[in-house]
C-alpha cells in the first residue's frame, strides 16, 4: 500500500473507469495524477484497500474538507479527556490495560539496562517474593549525589545508605533520535492537512505534534542511562517539536511563574492573565510532601475491623495501608484461612518489614496513606515493578495506540509492566528504550538500597515541589517558566536541555536588578491569590459563587446575585449557571478542592438548559489533570462530584487556626451560658 498522503497508487490497485486500462506507475510527491485533484492534497490518496477513489467534480469546494476513506483511511477519532501532564499515579489510573503477551508467545527481548530474570535476588522485605533486579555491579558507586530537587542534606554513609532520587545530574543528549516519519509527512500535504485540522482539534491524532512535558531525570548508577546509547535528535525533529513562534517568542497556553524565597517557594501557573494554579513548598514541612516516595517500613499493629494495618516509615504519625493495597503471593498467605488471601490478618503480621509507596500526603490529623503497587514515573513511560500491568495512556488517539503497542512489545522488560503516559506520543523507539533502561536501573538501585537498610527507611525520594511540577507539566503549551533564583534556574535550564533540548529556551532568569517589582506581583498573581482565598467568588454578569469547606465536604452555592438578566427568568438562571460551572471548575483547581463536592446550582425549569450546564461543566473540568467523577443533577437540584485529594488546599496553605474561635469563625458569647 503507498503513502496516502503522497497519492501515490498502489501495486495492487484494481482497474477502473478512472485509473485506465493499465496501472499507473508511481509519481514523484508532487506530482499529480492526470484529471485529478494535485497530490499535495490528502484527499487525493486512494481509499484504503487499494480501490482508487472516485473523480470529484472540479470545484466543489465542500470536497476538500470531507474526510473518511477518500482521505486515505478513516479519520482518527478524537480524544477524550484532558490532555495535561499528570503526575504517574494520575496517568495510571486514567490508562487502559492491553493483555498481555500469551503463555505461548516468546518473551520479549530485555531493554538495554534490564537485570536478567535468572540472576539471584532475595525479597525485599518479608511480604512476598522479590522483584527482579540485582545489586548493582562491581565498581558502581551507587546512588549518585542529587542535582536538583532535594534541598535536604544528605543522610550519612552509615549505618543508612542514601535514598535513590528522581534527579541525578543529567545525560547528554538526552532525547532521542532516529524520529520516525510521522503519518501525515513531511511535505506540503502534511502541513496542509495539519492546517485544516485546526487549533486544539486531533491533538491526539497527530505524533509529531505532542507535548513533552518534563520527566524523570536519569539515575547516575547501575543500570542506568549508561545501560543504553546516547541518543540525539536530528533539527527537522526538534523544530517540529519545538511549537510555534511569533515575532521570535514562543506561543502557548500557560506561563509558569516560579517565586523562590529563603522559607517557601510558590508556584504560579497562568492561562493567559488567569491564574488557574498555585503551589507552595516549604523546606520544613517535607514530611508533609512525601507522595511518591518509597519506603522500607515495618507493620505496627493489624485491624482486622478496618481492613486496614498501620506502618511505621519513619515519619511522626505512621501511615495507613488498607486490605486493598496489599500485594501478595498465593504461597505466603497463612494456612487455614477461609478463603485464602481474603483477610488483611493472613497478609500481614506485626513486626513484618514491607516495601511501600505513599500515595496520598499526611493532611491534619490524618497519616499518610500507602501502597504495596509501586510505580516509578519516567518521562514517557511509568514502570511497575513485579508486576504484569501492560497499558497505553487512553488519551491517545488509535493510531497513536497501535503504534506505540508494536514499540511496547519490545521494550517491555521482563518481570516487570510498563504504562506509556500521555507525553509519549509521537517519541521514538530509542527514546522509550531510554525511558525504560533508567527506570530498570533505578529500580535496581532501590532493591539493592532495601537489602542493606532497616526498617524503617526511606528508599526513594521526590524531587521537592517545584521540580516536580516542571516535570509533570512544563511542555510546548507553554510559553515559558520564568524563575527569580538564579541557582534554581540554572539546575532546572541543565536538566530541561538534557530531556527536552527544543523547550531550553523557554526557561528564563527573572533578573530583579533591571526590574524592581517582584515576579509575581508582575502577573497580577497576588491580586487573584486574595480573591481565592475569599468564600464568595463574583461572576461577570454579576452573579456569585459561595464555597464553604467542612470537615466531610466542600459545598458550592450558585446566586444570581447583581444579575437581574434582560429577556425572562429562566434565560437568566441559565446564562447566570454558565458562567458559574466554568468558574467553578477553575476554583476547584486553583484552591485544589478535594473529597466530596456538592453544588447548588439555580434551579431550572428546561431539561435542555439543565443539560446544556452539565456538559459545559464537564467540558472545563476536562482541562482538570486531577481525576474527577461528576454525577447528573439529582432531584434537589444538586450536583455532585468528587475530586482526588493529593494534599493540602490553597486556604490551608495560606491560613492557619484562629487561636480565639478554634477554626470555627464565631466566639461564644460566655455571657449567656
Amino acid at each position: 500500500m503507498s503513502d496516502p498522503v503522497r497519492g501515490q497508487p498502489a501495486p495492487d490497485d484494481a482497474a477502473s473507469p478512472d485509473a485506465g486500462p493499465a496501472p499507473v506507475p508511481p509519481a514523484p510527491p508532487e506530482a499529480s495524477a492526470p484529471g485529478g485533484p494535485p497530490s499535495s492534497y490528502p484527499d487525493a490518496a486512494p481509499a484504503e484497500g487499494g480501490a482508487p477513489r472516485r473523480r470529484r467534480r472540479r470545484g466543489s469546494r465542500g470536497g476538500r474538507r470531507r474526510s473518511g476513506a477518500g482521505a486515505g483511511g478513516p479519520a482518527p477519532e478524537p480524544t477524550t479527556g484532558a490532555d495535561a501532564p499528570v503526575g504517574a499515579a494520575e496517568d495510571v489510573d486514567g490508562l487502559s490495560g492491553v493483555p498481555a503477551p500469551g503463555p505461548g508467545s516468546a518473551p520479549p527481548p530485555p531493554a538495554p539496562g534490564t537485570v536478567p530474570s535468572d540472576s539471584p535476588v532475595s525479597p525485599l522485605g518479608s511480604s512476598g517474593p522479590g522483584g527482579s533486579g540485582g545489586p548493582p555491579p562491581p565498581g558502581s558507586g551507587g546512588p549518585a549525589r542529587p542535582k536538583i530537587g532535594d534541598s535536604r542534606p544528605a543522610p550519612p554513609p552509615r549505618p543508612v545508605p542514601p535514598p535513590v532520587t528522581a534527579f541525578s545530574p543529567p545525560v547528554p543528549g538526552g532525547a532521542g533520535a532516529g524520529a520516525e516519519q510521522p503519518p501525515g509527512g513531511q511535505g506540503e500535504g502534511g502541513r496542509r492537512r495539519r492546517r485544516r485540522r485546526g487549533r486544539g482539534r486531533g491533538r491526539g491524532a497527530t505524533p509529531a505534534g505532542g507535548a513533552l512535558p518534563v520527566g524523570a531525570g536519569p539515575v547516575a548508577g547501575p543500570g542506568g542511562p549508561e545501560a543504553g546509547e546516547d541518543v540525539t535528535v536530528d533539527p527537522e525533529t526538534l523544530e517540529r517539536r519545538r511549537g510555534g513562534e511569533r515575532k521570535g517568542r514562543p506561543v502557548g497556553r500557560y506561563l509558569m511563574s516560579v517565586h523562590v524565597r529563603p522559607d517557601a517557594t510558590q508556584i504560579a501557573v497562568l492561562e493567559g492573565r488567569s491564574l488557574i494554579e498555585h503551589y507552595v513548598s516549604r523546606p520544613q514541612d517535607d514530611v508533609s510532601q512525601i507522595d511518591g516516595n518509597i519506603y522500607l517500613g515495618r507493620v505496627q499493629n493489624v485491624l482486622p475491623g478496618m481492613e486496614a494495618a498501620f506502618v511505621d516509615i519513619g515519619t511522626p504519625k505512621n501511615a495507613v495501608l488498607y486490605r486493598g493495597d496489599v500485594r501478595y503471593d498465593r504461597e505466603d498467605v497463612v494456612e487455614g484461612s477461609r478463603p485464602p488471601g481474603t483477610r488483611i490478618e493472613d497478609l500481614l503480621r506485626p513486626g513484618q518489614t514491607i516495601v511501600c509507596q505513599v500515595t496520598k500526603n499526611p493532611i491534619g490529623t490524618k497519616g499518610a496513606r500507602l501502597t504495596q503497587e509501586v510505580s516509578l514515573p519516567g518521562r514517557f513511560v511509568v514502570l511497575v515493578p513485579n508486576s504484569e500491568t501492560y497499558g497505553i495512556s487512553k488519551r491517545l488517539s488509535d493510531d497513536e495506540r497501535r503504534r506505540l503497542r508494536r514499540i511496547l512489545d519490545d521494550l517491555r522488560p521482563p518481570g516487570h509492566g510498563l504504562i506509556l503516559r500521555t507525553a509519549a506520543e509521537g517519541t521514538t523507539a530509542d527514546e522509550l528504550r531510554r525511558d525504560v533502561a533508567r527506570l530498570v536501573g533505578q529500580w535496581a538501585q532501590i532493591e539493592d538500597l532495601g537489602r542493606r537498610t532497616g526498617a524503617p527507611a526511606l528508599l526513594y525520594r521526590e524531587p521537592d515541589m517545584a521540580v516536580r511540577v516542571i516535570r509533570e507539566e512544563f511542555n510546548r503549551e507553554y510559553r515559558g517558566v520564568i524563575i527569580d533564583d538564579r541557582r534554581l534556574y540554572e539546575e532546572v535550564h541543565d536538566y530541561v536541555a538534557s530531556i527536552s533540548p527544543e523547550l531550553a529556551d523557554r526557561v528564563e532568569l527573572y533578573d530583579t536588578t533591571l526590574d524592581p517589582l517582584p515576579l509575581l506581583e508582575r502577573h497580577h498573581v497576588h491580586e487573584q491569590l486574595h480573591k481565592a482565598l475569599d468564600r464568595k467568588v463574583w461572576l461577570p454578569s454579576g452573579g456569585s459563587v459561595i464555597i464553604e469547606r467542612t470537615e466531610a465536604l466542600t459545598v458550592i452555592d450558585v446566586n444570581t446575585g447583581k444579575n437581574v438578566g434582560k429577556s425572562n427568568l429562566e434565560e437568566t438562571v441559565f446564562r447566570n449557571n454558565l458562567e458559574a460551572a466554568d468558574e467553578i471548575a477553575r476554583q476547584l483547581r486553583l484552591r485544589d478542592i478535594g473529597g466530596i463536592i456538592v453544588i447548588d446550582f439555580i434551579d431550572m425549569e428546561i431539561r435542555a438548559n439543565r443539560g446544556e450546564v452539565m456538559r459545559a461543566f464537564r467540558s472545563a473540568l476536562a482541562r482538570d489533570k486531577t481525576r474527577t467523577q461528576v454525577y447528573d443533577i439529582s432531584d434537589l437540584g444538586l450536583v455532585e462530584m468528587t475530586r482526588k485529594r493529593i494534599s493540602e488546599g490553597l486556604v490551608e496553605a495560606f491560613s492557619e487556626t484562629c487561636p480565639t474561635c478554634g477554626g470555627r469563625g464565631i466566639v461564644i458569647d460566655q455571657t449567656l451560658l
